[in-house]
């Protein structure tokens, strides 16, 4: 049965590939992108399967209409990923104000801002499923991605909260923890701080790491079974990987957290008086 899929930042990257590939198989997607130029091929291929709409996920307004839209366009919603985001490098010390305003708006506040706008028509319906598109750097972080793994983690929080809240009513909530894949997140999609010399070699740390090696990228196109399988799922997990490079670093360290838990637990427990 065909779904009803909604996906923002969609004119690139995971969006655009996992749209093309859900209108092959005959569903009906609504694309967002702040430029839909980028989305012209699919809406000549696929004409009334196909909605494409301008929006600008930092404005509220905006993602409450272009909910509006999608769903008096095709009469229900089915599927909401919340795709769109970049990313911000840089030292904690080196990240100004702006782009870390900037990063929090798209990343966390645009995530909030479409889910707040769907809710009422998935809860309406008794069924519907949320992707958000979070990040093994929301789980663990790295010299260099202080500021977009804290937009991140917190997406993390607020899903974790929302799935609890919202499964009574019939939606799941996934979150989506990709490691590197060779896209342009590290390119033109992403904002580099100013630098300071004094965080060279810990920047450099950072490629060093098992998951930022290049034989690690994963191939986006071999995602695309993936999230197809995931929004077909009866019963989704609330967390899913995707890369062979996520789990093992994330084990790695909820182990050194556990070892660190337990050695200061007695400590802890004093706290209680």
């Amino acid at each position: 049965m065909a779904k009803t899929i909604f996906i923002t930042g969609a004119s690139r990257g995971f969006g655009k590939l996992w749209a093309a590939a859900f209108l092959r198989r005959g569903d009906n997607v609504v694309a967002t992108s702040r430029n839909v130029a980028g989305l012209q091929d699919l809406a000549d291929a696929y004409g009334a399967t196909f909605l494409p709409l301008a929006l600008d996920i930092t404005n509220r307004a905006q993602c409450q209409h272009a909910i509006g839209q999608a769903h008096a366009h095709f009469g229900r919603l089915d599927v909401v990923i919340n795709n769109a985001g970049y990313g911000l490098i840089g030292a904690v010390e080196e990240v100004g104000e702006q782009d870390v305003r900037d990063a929090l708006d798209a990343n966390l506040l645009g995530t909030l801002w479409v889910t707040q706008a769907a809710l009422p028509i998935l809860r309406a319906q008794g069924q519907g499923h949320i992707i958000q598109l979070s990040s093994v750097l929301g789980m663990v972080s790295a010299p260099a991605m202080g500021i977009y793994s804290a937009t991140k983690f917190a997406v993390e929080g607020l899903s974790e909260a929302l799935a609890r809240e919202v499964a009574g009513f019939g939606i799941r909530v996934t979150l989506v923890e990709p490691n590197v894949f060779k896209t342009d997140f590290g390119g033109s999609s992403a904002v580099q701080s100013p630098t300071l010399a004094a965080y060279d070699q810990i920047k450099a740390s950072l490629w060093a790491l098992p998951a930022f090696d290049p034989a690690n990228y994963g191939s986006p196109e071999a995602t695309v079974p993936i999230i197809q399988q995931l929004i077909d799922s009866d019963n989704p997990p609330l967390r899913l990987f995707m890369g062979r490079a996520a789990y093992p670093w994330v084990e790695q360290a909820y182990h050194e957290r556990l070892a660190s838990w337990q050695q200061w637990q007695p400590v802890a427990e004093a706290a209680h008086g």
